[in-house]
């Protein structure tokens, strides 16, 4: 389904390099006095849920963990998708949902730990990704850890951005200008400002499903996104503006989204290595195969903040039947363990998969 770029593992040791360094400087830059993650730094709450894999499901939907029906305990942290934390009005429309599920049987494919239990999704408000190489996750990394430098200078500074990032930073030929991938970052920068639960999230690339391929997604459950009171977010209102918003809906009532899987059905309509392309729907419909529901609860405390931001993510902690595809899935595996690895160790926090959503958050 791609084509193997023969310098991939010597880019990818560039793109970890300059995780790495990144992370290191963020104790003092950041102003939190931690290393913070190079991507999705400021999360938004932590919450505790259930997801339900329903029964009956059609063949092809009922496949992987999907296969069996029953109740799981999971976790969620809602972020920002910059690399940087500070007041909302400064980090962008990019919000990402982090699942980890609980209980699941099978080893995953982390070398290092196959028999977590554990199953993570990673997902982002918009059914598009802004990068689909490793070639181009070198210039767009640096240009978003940079990104407050450019936009401090106002509109010659959001012009260079954009400039650097159609050109990449003057090192594609014309002919390869990251058109594409510069389009699909507009429309991530222009989701609406809402309450996280009120935004749908995918998956940035597809994934397996069995014998099938996918895309993955959590919307919010009509009768539940109805119910919320504290809708849309100003946030120029109040320096923290969604994580009030969240703590508001949670505490007065419970919540729920559905998870939904799209199979792929064309590979020139619904690629796997062209993250900038949303699949039709008209060719294959999304299809309820679990629910994940929020009780009623309080995650204001702030050492729940603290073991948020002690967890770890990556798409690749699933059984090898929704294994990740693609090249930048394929790079998220060695970049993610290697930003939580260092995080981890500046931080001096335990990195170890909890058994259960309890042992978080009792």
């Amino acid at each position: 389904m791609e084509t193997i770029d023969p310098d991939f593992d010597k880019k990818l040791q560039t793109v970890i390099g300059k995780t790495e360094q990144y992370i290191a400087e963020s104790v003092t830059a950041e102003g939190t006095g931690l290393a913070v993650r190079d991507a999705h730094a400021k999360g938004y709450g932590l919450v505790k849920g259930e997801i339900e894999i329903l029964d009956r499901l059609p063949a092809e939907y009922a496949q992987g963990i999907y296969a069996t029906p029953g109740r799981h305990g999971a976790l969620v942290r809602f972020s920002n998708g910059s690399p940087h934390t500070g007041a909302d009005a400064r980090l962008g429309r990019a919000i990402g949902l982090a699942l980890k599920v609980f209980d699941i049987d099978g080893p995953t494919l982390l070398e290092d730990e196959p028999d977590s239990g554990t199953f993570d999704y990673l997902l982002i408000n918009a059914p598009v990704f802004f990068c689909n190489t490793v070639d181009h996750y070198l210039f767009i990394q640096e240009l978003f850890l940079d990104a407050p430098k450019y936009f401090a200078e106002g509109a010659p500074g959001r012009h260079r951005f954009y400039r650097e990032f159609v050109t990449g930073k003057g090192t594609l030929a014309q002919d390869e200008w990251a058109w594409e991938e510069f389009l699909a970052f507009l429309k991530v920068q222009q989701r609406a400002m809402v309450n996280v639960l009120l935004s749908t999230y995918w998956t940035m690339g597809a994934v397996r499903h069995g014998d099938y391929m996918a895309k993955v997604r959590l919307a919010p459950d009509p009768a539940f996104a109805a119910a919320v009171v504290h809708r849309s977010i100003d946030v120029t209102a109040a320096e923290e503006m969604f994580r009030p918003a969240l703590i508001a809906e949670l505490r007065d009532r419970p919540y729920a989204f559905d998870l939904q899987v799209q199979l792929c059905a064309d590979l020139e309509l619904m690629p796997v290595k062209d993250l900038t392309v949303e699949w039709p729907e008209q060719l294959s419909p999304f299809v309820t195969v679990a629910k994940l529901r929020f009780p009623q609860q309080d995650i204001f405390d702030e050492g729940t903040l603290m073991k948020m931001d002690a967890l770890s993510f990556t798409p690749w902690r699933v059984p090898a039947a929704h294994a990740p595809l693609g090249e930048i899935m394929r790079a998220r595996k060695d970049v993610y363990r290697h930003s939580s690895l260092q995080r981890h160790r500046l931080n001096g926090q335990e990195r170890q998969e909890r058994r259960s959503a309890d042992e978080v958050l009792p």
